[in-house]
């Protein structure tokens, strides 16, 4: 029987009760290529970055895995991660080479960005960004950037006077991926007929601010720069939601979360509000409504009751004595919940994988030990593919305490922007960390 191919476009048509009814087929292999790591016609799925943060570190010896390369084993904080044992790389030893001058602050601006804090600002946009600008363009949400901890700050940053907020209402992050204006990448209906409206008033807008600039200084001219960046981003929708996109048969409408998460005795329901977010963000991505996240489960020098512990994580990360075991439950907790976003992205086929073999997510917090605040034996995990660039179930261990930047370059290139360094001053690197790379 001759081998063809089909369009990932194609539909069933048909007829019922007299109206033109379609569905839309699942990712079939006549839609792909040999290898089913693409559509036929050449065109790669899309790759996903996010990262995932929580504050206060961890305990480092609980945390460093046993063995090296492939040959390694689980440690008791990573335990959770079992079952993504084989999609992960656990890197260890590595250090944030900045100035630790800000206990808590200098360790993700110096990993995020490459760059050491400058009275306490950062000095360039992050990671996440920096990547959301090459990709942004090509989904209804540059990025998303949300939350567990109520009230956090945010540490995604697209200059270093824009900072991102974050988002920690599950129904609110529902009604703005799937409210009214979610449209389905799978329907065959058009768009809506309200967007040219939208799209005219707009403009008019823009229109208006080059007038208003001619007339103004560098520094408001600057700050209407950065005002209209918000403009610009519903443009960026309103043509992603007018453009006819790629054939993403696992998107469909998920079901919304609760209202309200109230606190429980007194604690935040940090476990379900993270599956709510985690469960929008996995069908956000399938959907391609964005390729860009931040998942920020709680912010640097968090003092908030997770689980059962007796206190707040930054308190006792500082006062717990021995082997700190209520610190070493709260890092489970966590553990168990970027466990459950990675499962939730895991069961999302996409081609002959899975919507995970098409990320890459760092994993990572902002500082090495929570007591001492120090900056090397850094945690990073990184999860995901990246689409076949990244090589996964691997510990790498530095023992001369490598640069961060390292690790950050790698990524940075797995997702495509292909940089030959990363960061600035003494976090600079140009050496990117070629074993976990495919090739």
């Amino acid at each position: 029987m001759p081998n063809f191919k089909l369009d990932r476009r194609t539909v069933l048509r048909g007829l019922v009760g007299g109206a033109a009814v379609s569905v839309a087929l699942p990712p079939l292999e006549a839609f792909m290529n040999a290898s089913g790591t693409a559509y036929a016609n050449g065109t790669p799925f899309p790759k996903r970055f996010g990262v995932f943060f929580w504050g206060n570190g961890v305990i480092p010896d609980r945390w460093a895995p046993t063995g090296e390369g492939t040959n390694w084993q689980l440690s008791e904080q990573l335990a959770p991660l079992a079952a993504h044992k084989a999609d992960i790389n656990v890197i260890t030893g590595f250090k944030v080479n900045v100035k630790n001058d800000r206990p808590h602050g200098a360790g993700p601006a110096g990993l995020l960005t490459g760059a050491a804090l400058r009275t306490d600002m950062y000095v360039a946009p992050t990671v996440d960004q920096v990547i959301a600008k090459e990709l942004g363009g090509e989904t209804r949400f540059r990025s998303l950037e949300f939350g567990v901890q109520r009230s956090t700050r945010s540490l995604s940053y697209a200059s270093p006077t824009q900072m991102n907020p974050i988002e920690t209402s599950p129904a609110r992050l529902f009604d703005r991926l799937f409210g009214e204006d979610f449209r389905d990448p799978n329907a065959t209906t058009g768009p809506d007929p309200r967007l040219p409206l939208r799209r005219s008033v707009l403009d008019g807008v823009l229109a208006q601010s080059t007038a208003l600039k001619a007339r103004l200084g560098a520094s408001d001219r600057a700050r209407i720069e950065q005002h209209l960046e918000g403009v610009r981003s519903l443009e960026r929708q309103i043509a992603r939601l007018e453009a006819s996109p790629v054939s993403l048969a696992a998107c469909a409408l998920p079901n919304a979360p609760l209202a309200d998460y109230t606190d429980v005795a007194g604690r935040q329901q940090l476990s379900a509000v993270s599956r709510a977010m985690s469960d929008l963000l996995a069908m956000a991505l399938a959907c391609d409504q964005t390729r860009v996240f931040f998942d920020m489960f709680t912010q640097p020098l968090a003092d908030i009751l997770i689980g059962t512990a007796s206190a707040g994580h930054h308190q006792l990360t500082h006062d717990e004595a021995g082997n700190q075991p209520n610190v070493h439950g709260i890092i489970l907790t966590i553990m168990q919940e970027f466990a459950y976003l990675l499962g939730a992205l895991k069961a999302i086929p996409e081609g002959s994988g899975t919507l995970l073999d098409n990320c890459v997510i760092l994993g990572t917090t902002d500082c090495g030990f929570g007591r001492t605040h120090q900056l090397n034996n850094y945690p990073l995990i990184v999860a995901g593919k990246g689409g076949g660039f990244l090589k996964t179930g691997l510990h790498i261990k530095s023992t001369t305490e490598d640069n961060a930047s390292r690790v950050m370059l790698t990524l940075v290139n797995a997702m495509g922007l292909r940089r030959a360094d990363y960061g600035l001053d003494t976090a600079k690197s140009s050496d990117r960390l070629t074993a976990i790379e495919a090739s």
